[in-house]
Formats: structure tokens, sequence, C-alpha cells
């Protein structure tokens, strides 16, 4: 389809790596773009090619610091100001979506009101990938692509051939994905109930359903501190399973994440790209399995620019 609106792809720093691979698999070259920083650490973004009339796509991921949301806000502004026509933010990994409802008085709704600060920045539409909650495509007043990670995990999973397996939830709220997967791998769904003594502190878990000699799938959209997920695996080895692997769309890994994991009974943690791992080559990440969003993003779009519909490129 002809489209008169040039599609231009540029980044900020966070997710250089990934809008490289997605450039790549449009075959595209990435725009020119650069970040002057003063030395107070205030940072001013520029575009160093025209962007008049583009529908530009700007991919960052934003996970603290809350610089990488804002170097995302600036980036947005400056392409309204140098007359963009579209202005389209793609979030692999869309930070502060924990904060998705008042689940105690007087908090923020952060999800909420970072969609707000997108919208206020000037951006037209939203690429990301499993959202905390599905609920939060809401608190937007435009579009948004919520794409899912299954599309990759689910043939993964699906080509190690486990025999005896079951798919497990770490919380209550994970069910309907554990669900989804369990439903798509013909297997039984195994839900772990957890109680939390306060914020990434997990109290006591238990398991509800059928788990001796199985082997363990636990499936989940991040791992944060990696404590409730490495928590599980070691209840559920306790429990008579065979093995737990972990399967988690965001690997934000936070505090001692890398050690928990590789101390832990899980036999491999299989995540996506969306949140780049850390480079320090002292962490241990033996038991970790990248797997590539780009090509997903690259796809949608690419959908997304020429007017043609998504909905078919989703499993779950």
């Amino acid at each position: 389809m002809h489209n008169e609106h040039k599609m231009k792809l540029f980044t900020c720093r966070a997710s250089k790596d990934f809008a490289i691979k997605v450039a790549k698999a449009l075959n595209i070259e990435l725009g020119l773009s650069d970040v002057l920083t003063f030395s107070d650490g205030e940072f001013q973004p520029s575009f160093n090619e025209s962007v008049r009339g583009a529908t530009v796509f700007i991919v960052q991921s934003t996970y603290p610091p809350v610089d990488n949301l804002f170097e995302l806000l600036l980036m947005i502004d400056a392409a309204k100001r140098a007359s963009a026509h579209k202005v389209i933010a793609v979030m692999p990994y869309f930070g502060w979506a924990r904060q998705d409802r008042k689940d105690k008085p007087r908090v923020s709704i952060g999800a909420k009101l970072v969609a707000n600060i997108l919208h206020a920045a000037g951006c037209d539409r939203v690429m990301t990938c499993d959202l905390h909650a599905d609920q939060i495509q809401g608190f937007f007043d435009f579009p948004v692509d919520h794409i899912y990670a299954s599309s990759i995990f689910l043939p993964y999973l699906r080509d190690l051939n486990i025999e005896n397996l079951a798919i497990a939830a770490p919380d209550m709220g994970g069910a309907k994905r554990a669900n989804a997967y369990a439903r798509y791998l013909e297997c039984p769904v195994i839900i772990c109930h957890k109680s939390r003594e306060r914020a990434n502190v997990v109290g006591s878990i238990t398991a509800i359903g059928d788990v001796k000699g199985k082997n363990v799938i636990i499936v989940d959209d991040m791992i944060d501190t990696a404590g409730t997920l490495t928590k599980a695996a070691n209840v559920l080895m306790e429990m008579g399973a065979l093995s737990v692997r972990a399967c988690a769309t965001h690997a934000v890994f936070s505090g001692a994440a890398y050690e928990k994991i590789a101390d832990s009974a899980l036999q491999e943690v299989i995540v996506s790209d969306t949140i780049p791992l850390d480079p320090d080559p002292a962490k241990d990440k033996s038991k970790i399995t990248v797997l590539s969003m780009t090509g997903i993003f690259a796809n949608i779009i690419n959908k997304v620019y020429n007017y043609e519909p998504i909905s078919p490129d989703f499993i779950n």
C-alpha cells in the first residue's frame, strides 16, 4: 500500500539494542538522534534528520530510573515540534504498570498518570507488550497495540517436548495467563497462593493443584526481585514436582534477583528482551534463556504503518 507519510524509527538510550534489531527486521536504517547531557544530569534529546510529515516510531522501555520515561517524553515532544505527522511510542516494557488501581488509601495510580503524560507530550499511539493488567489500555485516549509475548514463548515451550507438563501461576492474578498457556499446551494448571508481608516481600506460598510427578513451568508477566518466583519453585519441588522452569516476559531483575535465580531450584528461566539483561559478567546468567520480541514488534510496526489489521497475529 502506498503511504505518503514516510516511516522513521528512532530509539532512546535504554532500548538501543532492541531498536537496532527492529530496524534490521524492517530493513530500514535506524534514525539519527542524539542526547546532549548537561553537567547536572539534565539532558536534551534531538533529531539529527528531518521528521516533517513522517510517521515516527520511538522505541523505549520505561524501566527505572525515571530518566528512561522522561527521555521518551522529550523525544515525543521534539518529534511533534518538528512537524512529524504521527508519533508512536514503542514501549516494549511499560513501566509503572503495577500502579494500576488504588489498592490502599491515598496512593497514586501511576499507570494512568503515565498514560496522561504520554498524551500531553503529543503521543498518538502506544505499542507495548504484556501489560501488567489488560485494563491499563483503558487509561489511554488513543489506540494501544497490546502485543503478547506468548507468541514467542509458546512455540519455544512446545518444542521442549516436556512430558507430564503443568503450567503454574505464581499468584491468583496470573491465573488467566496461566490458563491461556495451559489451554494451548493442553496441560493442567497449578495456582500458587501467596500472602505478602509487605511490597516485594513474600510471606508464605501454597500451591493448589496436582504437583506431584509434574514438570512445572511458572508463567508470569515480569520477574522483579525473583523472591516470589524462587520461593514458589522451591515449594513446588518440595511438593514433588520433577522440575520447575519459569517463563516471564519482562526481566526487571532488581536487587539480588540474579543470585536468587542461580541459587534456586529453577532449572531454566525464559525471558524476552524487552528489558536488557545486566551486562555485568559477574552476574550468573547460566539458567537464563532470552527470546527476542524484535521480530514481532517489527511485524506489528509494519502493519500499523500500512493500516493493516493486526488481530490475526495474536495467539493469546
